[in-house]
């Protein structure tokens, strides 16, 4: 009787201590929010959920979502714990404005590191659009209201004098704009994405589509109203039928994370990824963007304490809050 007493307690004790070490251990499990399926953001979110399982002992749970509005909300509902966003839409975030405006300011979220560049791509398959001034009175997909995509289109009509008003104007998201583009149901369609772009390379594989520039006094009045744009080329043949460069604007892709996540796994998972940007890049083309430098710079949001920590002993300060 007495040693079964003994085992009873000595259980007991093994139980508290297993909870104990479960409540203050690594994060065992991450749910990371990204986008639709044919953009960039799910597929290179696995690639990264897979090395930060691997290399850092978290398990990420790659999940498709509206995109960077909804993973910053899921955040802060407590549904995610990483997230991938567009550097703009994150400012609009912190900062309590335009598609968080009626929402109000979100700072439950801090930054793992800037990924690659997003590029403004507006695409077509009528031969009559050349420029942005083209899309006046056309039927154009600018993206779910209020979404990241929605005000990039926004700005980049303002920039060419145009509006909302000027233009039939369709939300929807990459998937349904190409849909519809083969279907003739629109004209052109803005898609914010790194490049190449599932959806698009799709519809230019099957279909005789282009990307429209977004150069000239165009691009420089974007990037005088709205400094978070830079140009970027999309390098020729990124596309089937793409014979040369097209200039464009971009912003950058971003990876957040819950601010309550612990200092040590953010730390991790950073080291996770950036100890492997030669891997990652050979599984998919954007970690070929991957470096100290783009994780770094251009973030008005603070850095979380683990990344602050992994940067530093790269070398580079960053501000963290």
């Amino acid at each position: 009787m007495k040693m079964k007493k003994i085992l009873s307690v000595l259980l007991c004790a093994a139980l508290v201590l297993a909870l104990a070490a479960c409540s203050s251990g690594s994060a065992a499990k991450m749910t990371m929010g990204t986008g639709g399926t044919q953009g960039t953001y799910f597929g290179y979110g696995g690639v990264l959920g897979q090395y930060i399982k691997n290399k850092a002992g978290i398990e990420v749970v790659v999940v498709s979502t509206d995109g960077s509005k909804a993973n910053i909300q899921g955040i802060d509902a407590g549904d995610y714990q990483l997230g991938t966003v567009q550097s703009d839409v994150m400012a609009y975030a912190w900062e309590g404005t335009r598609s968080f405006e009626s929402d109000g300011k979100v700072d439950s979220f801090r930054v793992v590191a800037g990924l690659y560049a997003e590029a403004v791509q507006l695409i077509t398959m009528d031969p009559e659009i050349k420029s942005v001034a083209d899309l006046k009175g056309k039927a154009v997909s600018i993206g779910a209201p209020g979404s990241g995509v929605y005000f990039n289109a926004i700005d980049v009509l303002n920039a060419a004098g145009l509006t909302e008003n000027d233009i039939q104007a369709q939300y929807q998201s990459f998937g349904d704009s190409t849909d519809a583009l083969k279907d003739g149901k629109i004209d052109a369609a803005f898609i914010v994405a790194g490049a190449p772009t599932p959806a698009i390379t799709e519809l230019c594989t099957t279909n005789d589509a282009y990307l429209v520039p977004i150069d000239g006094d165009v691009a420089e009045n974007l990037m005088a109203a709205c400094p978070f744009y830079t140009v970027v080329n999309i390098p020729a043949d990124t596309y089937n039928g793409q014979t040369e460069d097209v200039q464009t604007v971009t912003v950058k892709a971003t990876l957040i994370v819950s601010a309550d996540a612990s200092e040590d796994d953010v730390y991790k998972l950073t080291a996770a990824i950036f100890d492997n940007m030669e891997a990652i890049a050979v599984e998919n083309a954007k970690g070929e963007e991957l470096s100290i430098e783009n994780a770094t710079s251009g973030m008005t949001v603070p850095f979380h304490a683990g990344a602050a920590k992994y940067f530093a002993e790269k070398g580079v300060t960053v501000d963290a809050g």
